[in-house]
């Protein structure tokens, strides 16, 4: 193989405009970490390029295989039902794997804890400190266990306690997780959006978190979550390269 296929980020698009500001931050740095590899970025909705515009642009130039990364954290309706509907409709001569959704991994947990010492919190404070893990919110079973899996496996690392809380479609929201763990007795209180850039939701996790001690910043650009993507791109690739013998 001598081209390395293009990694073509997926992101959901958004009428606020930090949103697409986000997501192309995060593709600088990915570019960043692997001069080599041609990274572009397509937008679902409200924002341009849109994907298809991207398939059709790359297809135009005679590229011929893609890597399409969905920038989502959950396997939800974009992830299963979306984002496929829209490479089905790629031109024909273009070889697309769709490689898996970010989360769950350690690296997102890292950097979630990267936000938060960020917003002032030390490694001192986690036995005092209970967080609210605020994720946009879903109605798929599969991603409300995802949430549910990384509160139990976050509280195991030392915080006072982990509580999750969902921006809509689901309960309990930010204010509410933020009362229960001032009633557990935490000194403090910390709520990390489990979301990757800022929005309508990230806005409403914001303001659930008024009564809050610290409010982390959106997961954006962080080097973990560009290390993220490069490894999901390679895990996309790895069955190709193996079968080549690369």
């Amino acid at each position: 193989m001598h081209q390395r296929p293009v990694l073509l980020v997926i992101a959901h698009g958004s009428r606020d405009p930090r949103h697409a500001a986000t997501v192309h931050a995060l593709v600088r740095r990915v570019r960043s970490r692997r001069p080599g590899l041609r990274v572009e970025v397509g937008f679902l909705d409200f924002n341009i390029p849109s994907v298809q515009g991207v398939l059709e642009s790359l297809s135009a130039e005679g590229v011929q295989d893609v890597v399409a990364l969905p920038l989502l954290l959950t396997r939800a309706f974009h992830a299963k039902a979306d984002i496929p509907a829209v490479l089905a409709d790629a031109p024909p001569r273009l070889r697309i794997r769709q490689a898996e959704v970010l989360g769950p991994s350690p690296l997102l947990l890292s950097a979630l804890e990267r936000r938060l010492y960020e917003a002032g919190l030390t490694p001192a404070d986690k036995s005092s400190t209970g967080i609210v893990l605020a994720s946009a919110g879903s109605t798929d079973p599969e991603a409300i266990a995802v949430i549910a899996d990384i509160v139990r496996e976050w509280r195991d690392t030392g915080w006072c306690a982990v509580r999750p809380a969902f921006a809509s479609a689901a309960l309990p929201r930010t204010e509410d997780a933020v009362r229960e763990l001032r009633a557990l007795g935490c000194e403090r209180v910390a709520v990390a959006p489990y979301v990757l850039a800022p929005g309508f939701l990230p806005d409403r996790i914001a303001r659930g978190a008024a009564e809050a001690d610290v409010l982390a910043d959106v997961l954006g650009p962080a080097p973990e979550v560009a290390r993220l993507l490069l490894k999901r791109y390679d895990a996309a690739l790895a069955p190709l390269l193996a079968a080549v013998g690369a």
